[in-house]
């Protein structure tokens, strides 16, 4: 008799952050991802605690290395867990800057609220020491009852679907699956069949504008900004992928004439270091007179500028990192524009501005919102409503059990309800803790 394969959704269920999946065979436990929620001092909370002993987990599959996905790596660790974690080998060279950088931030955030780190700048370095690197398309026997396969996502560089043979079953988790046709990466790759299916709906109520509205759009709030205006444009951009995107973006308007003279600046040491590793994948178009700042000083210098600047930094929804310094000296300005390229999840400080907030609170102080806001959606790197459809359509046959996950629950029931109209699958929302037999 067969032992029933038990899934238990742990993080981005209902939500759109903190991803992780624990897998029970029967024989073996394992995780699907080990991701940070982000989003506040209730995410914070959940983040301290595991809803499992990590000395029993056997491994960690990871689709790729953002912080929500990948960040709690070094906190599994430390507390007990002592088994490989594989990747792609270009998300292992990320996460090689991600979650040493991380760990400095939890112990600059700790110093500065008085409590312990969520984990150290060195226990997120020792985490390196588990990462196993794997191939796009090689199959790995992660155990003996269990085999994963990585397909590129199209979300970021090293972004996988995964592909995993536990026992008689197939689970295939699509990761963040990518919008396609954008810079840098390429379109997701297709799948074909599936028993258990986990895919992310973070748009999956909303489709993106085209990529020439997109353009537009982007042209438009940085030509009015700097030229007409004569202020300065702030991008709040994750290090990973987006400031790649966003650089390749104003490269080829550059190349256009669509832009005019500005002053570009990448301020976000994991953003150069991540700049880097993508060159030694692929390339971006140049981008003239962009400068990448390494030191605290050189950052502190950018406030100096009140005009004419395009500056890039992390974190994407402004939850920490230097772009808070950055909202702090130009949010209050009239002539200035906020753009925002990516999601932001509910609860971050980037949510509040995009929804409109009079004010918000760095710091203990109140800034108003002066500054124009713009939400340029397609350059988000996620897939929107008709791309999530269109990649499900390539499979063969219907899943046994279709899962949506990755997205507020507004998005989430939305995809689910096109799934069902569309392809008469079983599809369903999961709720955080819930316990599925995958064999049934």
């Amino acid at each position: 008799m067969l032992r029933p394969v038990q899934l238990t959704f742990l993080g981005a269920a209902g939500e759109v952050t903190g991803s992780c999946y624990l897998v029970d065979t029967g024989e073996v436990k394992f995780l699907i991802e080990c991701g940070m929620r982000q989003g506040g001092a209730q995410a914070d909370a959940a983040n301290r605690r595991f809803a499992f002993e990590p000395r029993d987990i056997a491994f960690v599959l990871l689709s790729h290395a953002h912080i929500d996905h990948s960040g709690l790596i070094p906190r599994l660790m430390a507390q007990g867990f002592g088994g490989p974690v594989y990747a792609t080998r270009a998300t292992c060279e990320l996460l090689g800057v991600m979650l040493p950088d991380s760990g400095y931030l939890q112990e600059k955030e700790a110093e500065r609220e008085g409590g312990e780190p969520l984990y150290t700048l060195e226990q997120a370095r020792r985490s390196l020491e588990r990462l196993q690197a794997v191939e796009y398309g090689e199959e790995v026997r992660v155990h003996p009852a269990v085999r994963c396969r990585w397909r590129d996502a199209g979300h970021i560089l090293g972004s996988a679907i995964l592909e995993i043979r536990a026992g008689n079953t197939k689970i295939v988790f699509s990761g963040d699956l990518g919008q396609p046709g954008h810079p840098v990466v390429e379109d997701p790759t297709p799948v074909g069949e599936a028993d258990v299916l986990l895919v992310e709906s973070t748009y999956g109520n909303r489709n993106h504008k085209s990529m020439t509205q997109t353009l537009d759009e982007f042209a438009y709030a940085l030509n009015d900004t700097l030229a007409s205006r004569r202020g300065n444009v702030v991008i709040p951009a994750f290090a990973v992928g987006r400031t790649q995107d966003i650089l390749a973006i104003m490269g080829e308007l550059q190349r256009a004439g669509r832009l005019p003279k500005l002053n570009a600046y990448v301020d976000s040491p994991m953003a150069t270091a991540a700049t880097e590793i993508t060159l030694r994948h692929t390339t971006l178009p140049a981008v003239d007179r962009v400068r990448f700042t390494e030191s605290v000083e050189d950052s502190m210098a950018i406030n100096a500028v009140k005009a004419g600047a395009v500056i890039i930094s992390a974190s994407g929804m402004c939850e920490g990192g230097r772009i808070k310094h950055h909202l702090r000296h130009n949010l209050s300005r009239p002539e200035c524009a906020i753009v925002f390229a990516g999601f932001q999840a509910a609860g971050t400080l980037g949510r509040r501005i995009v929804d409109g907030a009079e004010s918000v609170r760095m710091w203990g102080e109140d800034y108003p919102v002066r500054a124009r806001v713009f939400t340029i959606g397609g350059l988000s790197a996620h897939a929107d409503r008709d791309a999530l459809l269109a990649w499900l359509a390539k499979f063969r046959q219907p899943p046994r059990q279709t899962w949506m996950v990755h997205g507020e629950l507004l998005a989430a029931h939305a995809l689910r309800d096109a799934v069902r109209e569309r392809f008469g699958w079983q599809a369903e929302v999961p709720a955080h803790g819930l316990t599925i037999d995958l064999t049934a």
